[in-house]
């Protein structure tokens, strides 16, 4: 138990009811979670507001309410109750949250990663490097929250300021010395991460996502949020060769340092290669000014340099041996993201996430570097998501892929056939081939019993993913799992 004063220290607010050093038993901004004795933070959604919610924790038992507008509040008589107005309530609780789990991000050393795309493979590799040189790690990201002792399932990529900081204790309860997280552009808008001074800030890269609707209103704000992270960390580490690279790091408070693959920076690559020998497929590359050495990842493409490159310069400022970075770069095992699942030396299987023209794109025109004998790109696309992302996909496969299986992918509300047809509708504006299989597992069946020497197959979407949402239901369906169940099923070998 901790009182208001003590857990707003850091907060400006303005007592309108009782007394800020009543003590408070949890922090709650779910009116159904709502508990005898606790505060509850009044958020303001997109779709609710949580002072419409305010007279059933007063008759669930809050002691405390934090309000941010003007509202009527009917206390009972003879009810012990503190109100209290900030001018953020998202800011007050991360703020609150910190203090009232004991400030542990300042108990490890605390990495935060940003960008649109690289942050889960970036939280692989940083990882596995740091395990390997005897940290133990703690992580939150897409995939979820490992804790170093137990693994939570999250909706977003950066959880509520409350879970963040609970997740962080839970880490120091279990020994963890580092943290590395995967932070936002929503977590630095809705200040998910506040009262956070990470060790280091990374950026990845930036490109147009997650604008429009409750996310972000355009670019230029996309890009602010962005650069809210070096505002919030000691030491910042740069993509030199992104466009954006003077918009993220005009405000940084922080140190910054750059690393590039096609630009004079502090950490360069030269020297890049595709690899594929046998069932290995990769990149190799040398590295010049902070860590001067050559390197081999089992990740594609050179999106996966620069992912490798970020995990370097963090690795080095630690004083982490090279030859560590070497070993775990060739065993990282990134899930869902151009994930490699070995059943023949003949053809080369790679999971990934994408899951939108713009990724598609992206690794269709990578893989074509390997010099396959065709690429076969498997894939469907969200139910209840805008309809141009259909066409988009469609046309983007159609075009830089040799073959396509149009299948499902969280068809959720609507109908799996009406979305194939969107898709096809897009790839008919290509000379592309493909075959439509709406069962997802058939159609990877497919794939893998049609595939020829040479081939690289990708399956696309899912990812990390392990359900399909179909009518409102989600369904286990883990693509990991689905290609042992074909294997054992057809009895297929890898030779």
């Amino acid at each position: 138990m901790k009182s208001l004063k003590e857990l707003l220290k850091n907060v400006d607010y303005t007592v309108l009811k009782g007394s800020d050093e009543i003590e408070v038993c949890d922090l709650i901004i779910d009116s159904r979670k709502t508990k005898e004795g606790c505060a509850f933070f009044c958020f303001i959604g997109a779709n609710s507001d949580g002072h419409d919610y305010i007279d059933d924790v007063i008759q669930k038992g809050a002691a405390a309410i934090l309000v941010q507008k003007d509202v009527t509040i009917n206390v009972p008589e003879g009810r012990n109750l503190t109100i209290l107005r900030t001018e953020d309530n998202r800011y007050a609780l991360a703020q609150a949250s910190a203090e009232y789990f004991d400030q542990p991000a300042k108990k490890m050393i605390t990495i935060g990663i940003t960008g649109t795309k690289g942050k889960t493979s970036i939280t692989s590799f940083l990882q596995t490097i740091l395990e390997k040189a005897g940290h133990k790690v703690g992580t939150i990201g897409t995939v979820g929250a490992d804790t170093g002792g137990e693994f939570i399932k999250t909706e977003t990529t950066t959880p509520e300021s409350y879970d963040v900081e609970s997740f962080f204790a839970k880490m120091v309860e279990n020994g963890c010395d580092a943290c590395v997280m995967e932070v936002s552009s929503q977590a630095l808008k809705l200040n998910r991460v506040a009262g956070i001074t990470f060790d280091y800030g990374l950026f990845t890269n930036l490109s147009p996502d997650h604008i429009g609707g409750a996310e972000h209103k355009d670019l230029e704000e996309y890009i602010y949020c962005k650069s809210l992270l070096f505002r919030q960390c000691k030491k910042g580490f740069i993509n030199r060769d992104d466009e954006h690279f003077d918009a993220i790091t005009k405000d940084a408070t922080c140190s910054v340092q750059t690393f590039s693959c096609h630009q004079e920076s502090d950490l360069k690559a030269e020297d890049i290669q595709y690899v594929r020998e046998g069932d290995f497929i990769g990149m190799s590359f040398r590295t010049k000014g902070l860590v001067e050495d050559d390197f081999k990842i089992s990740a594609a493409g050179e999106f996966s340099v620069y992912n490798a490159l970020s995990a370097i310069i963090v690795a080095q400022d630690l004083k982490i041996d090279a030859a560590i970075m070497k070993e775990a770069f060739l065993n990282v095992h990134v899930k869902g993201r151009m994930e490699q699942v070995k059943i023949s030396p003949k053809f080369t299987l790679l999971i990934d996430y994408a899951h939108n023209a713009m990724a598609m794109e992206h690794i269709l025109k990578a893989m074509r570097k390997y010099e396959p004998k065709r690429i076969v790109s498997l894939f469907g696309c969200g139910g209840n998501r805008s309809r141009l992302r259909r066409f988009e996909m469609g046309e983007t496969s159609g075009r830089y892929a040799d073959f396509s299986i149009l299948t499902e992918d969280n068809s959720r509300l609507e109908k799996c056939e009406d979305i194939i047809a969107d898709i096809v509708e897009g790839i008919s504006k290509t000379d592309g081939e493909y075959i439509i299989i709406p069962d997802r597992k058939e159609a990877i069946k497919y794939s893998i019993l049609n595939a020829r020497e040479g081939d690289i197959v990708l399956l696309l979407g899912k990812g990390h993913e392990d359900y399909q949402d179909k009518n409102g239901v989600k369904t286990p369906f883990d693509e990991r799992v689905i290609i042992q169940e074909i294997l054992e099923e057809t009895g297929y070998s890898y030779e």
